[in-house]
């Protein structure tokens, strides 16, 4: 065994409601200056939707991710060295301008500036990249928003495509008969990345420390095999630079314990950040399972309980501190992904073992289930109105469990006996236990689990330890800045002076791991 941190989020999307804060935070904090005018790290897509880039679902197209080989070995989907090396300076899988969309502004000035006539001024849409004016604007990173367009661009969706058949009539995207939801994405950090392994420069890597995965400016050459191989399209070719970026996991906020900024912005208060330790021996094979639908749960077989004592001792003698450890026992990450599996992976069929997981909406069948005449919080009624809800159960197995809508189904159906229970509870009923015990819970469960996806607050969404903050406690010990003359920074050895340690880096590969300082 041996015993890694990574510092995951969770996303329940029953509370998303679309407003796109986290993306134009994150859009102002770190990719708002030249190159990345059409970068989101974050984005926000209304589902069923192309997305951004516009149908990145689709790997037959853009090879992203791993693919299983027959004997049972994982490869990446862009093909072997030889060939990513032939493609080099010409990737066909790379995604063009128009899959993003062609960023613009308007002639503002226009506006404000045009002499007095009869003639009403007009701020025409200008390319942002070029400068030049726009005759038409034809995509944009939230084309989608709202169903906008969806009568003729919804079908179009890949998951939409590949379950038309199976589902038949019940995807339609008249007015009267859609259905919709809010997915937000940022980059997966992966514990097994595609993007990595892809790199021919070694750019690419994932700190030992805490999961992130990142981009070294200095070494990045800009081949841009990232990009594709990168299933989630969460790379970004900067042009300005030459250079690939991608989220970052605000991991300047993350070392001194702050929640990155689309969490502690997002309005819906449905992001939660914590500690998970998993056994780096497990990714390879937890990867390559054969049966798509075994990689969920192949990917929770290599998460551990870090209320386990021989795990903590474990992560103890790989040099996992003691508060790193306080963190993942009291992670609601792990609660809501291990405890009572209610948060689910994005296209683990991708085998890249993501590391953003997502709570399944319910609304919509308390909602369908209200509108019939009929108590909507009732467990009755919402266990049987589960197969027949307005989003297909089989749509949501598509992302989340590589179309085991088994999963997905026990997942609704603890989120239904949550809210049922609490009905009574609120009422000043007794719930019993009948309705825990039908979804393998108990009623104490049932409790602690609303107060995390319902009522929790900024400590219990948010456990993030500190990596740099005892790095500056041991710089101002050994340096005071209010001790007697001779032992600050009038001594001639101030604190910035002080070489912080290169940060450790682990590069995956199938499995294989090389660390570098």
């Amino acid at each position: 065994m041996r015993v890694m941190a990574q510092v995951a989020m969770v996303m329940n999307l029953d509370k998303c409601i679309g407003c796109h804060t986290c993306s134009v935070t994150c859009k102002q904090a770190w990719s708002n200056r030249q190159g990345t005018e059409y970068v989101w790290f974050n984005n926000v897509e209304t589902l069923p939707g192309q997305g951004y880039p516009r149908r990145w679902e689709d790997q037959e197209k853009w090879k992203g991710g791993w693919e299983r080989t027959r004997s049972g070995k994982l490869r990446l989907r862009s093909g072997s060295r030889l060939k990513r090396l032939g493609t080099l300076f010409a990737n066909p899988d790379l995604p063009g301008i128009e899959d993003y969309y062609q960023p613009w502004t308007y002639e503002y000035k226009n506006l404000t500036e045009a002499p007095a006539g009869d003639d009403l001024p007009t701020a025409r849409p200008v390319d942002s990249v070029t400068g030049a004016p726009m005759d038409t604007i034809e995509w944009g990173p939230n084309w989608d928003d709202n169903l906008g367009g969806a009568v003729e661009h919804g079908p179009r969706d890949p998951v939409v495509e590949k379950i038309r058949d199976e589902v038949g009539e019940r995807i339609r995207f008249e007015f009267e008969q859609s259905f919709m939801f809010y997915l937000p994405r940022i980059c997966e950090h992966c514990l097994n990345p595609a993007c990595v392994s892809a790199c021919p420069s070694g750019a690419m890597y994932k700190r030992t420390e805490d999961g992130i995965v990142l981009v070294d400016q200095d070494q990045c050459r800009g081949w841009r095999m990232c990009v594709s191989a990168c299933p989630y399209k969460k790379v970004y070719f900067n042009h300005a630079t030459g250079k690939a970026e991608k989220c970052t996991f605000c991991f300047p906020r993350v070392e001194v314990g702050l929640p990155t900024v689309c969490s502690e912005t997002c309005v819906g208060r449905m992001r939660y950040l914590g500690v998970l330790l998993y056994d780096a021996d497990k990714v390879a094979e937890a990867a390559a399972v054969e049966d798509e639908h075994d990689l969920y749960p192949s990917q929770l077989e290599a998460f551990l309980d870090p209320h386990d004592p021989a795990v903590r001792a474990a992560a103890r003698a790989a040099g996992i501190t003691d508060e790193w450890l306080d963190a993942a026992r009291r992670s609601s990450v792990y609660d809501l992904i291990a405890t009572y599996q209610v948060a689910l992976p994005l296209h683990p069929e991708y085998r890249t073992m993501p590391m953003v997981w997502y709570v399944p909406p319910l609304s919509p069948v308390v909602e369908a289930v209200a509108a019939t005449g009929r108590d909507g919080e009732d467990a009755g009624n919402l266990f049987g109105a589960i197969d027949a809800m307005r989003i297909p159960v089989e749509y949501l197995a598509e992302i989340l469990t590589a179309g085991d809508t088994g999963v997905v189904d026990a997942v609704l159906h603890r989120m239904a006996a949550m809210r049922a229970h609490m009905r009574h509870v609120n009422l000043g009923e007794d719930p019993g236990e009948d309705i825990a015990r039908a979804v393998g819970l108990t009623p104490v469960e049932l409790e602690d689990m609303f107060r995390l996806l319902a009522v929790a607050k900024l400590e219990d969404r948010f456990v993030v330890p500190t990596a740099a903050r005892a790095d500056a406690a041991a710089l101002a010990d050994a340096h005071p800045l209010d001790g007697p003359p001779g032992e600050g920074p009038d001594s001639g050895c101030p604190v910035a002076d002080v070489p912080a340690p290169a940060p450790a880096r682990v590069m995956l590969n199938l499995g294989r791991t090389r660390r570098s300082s």
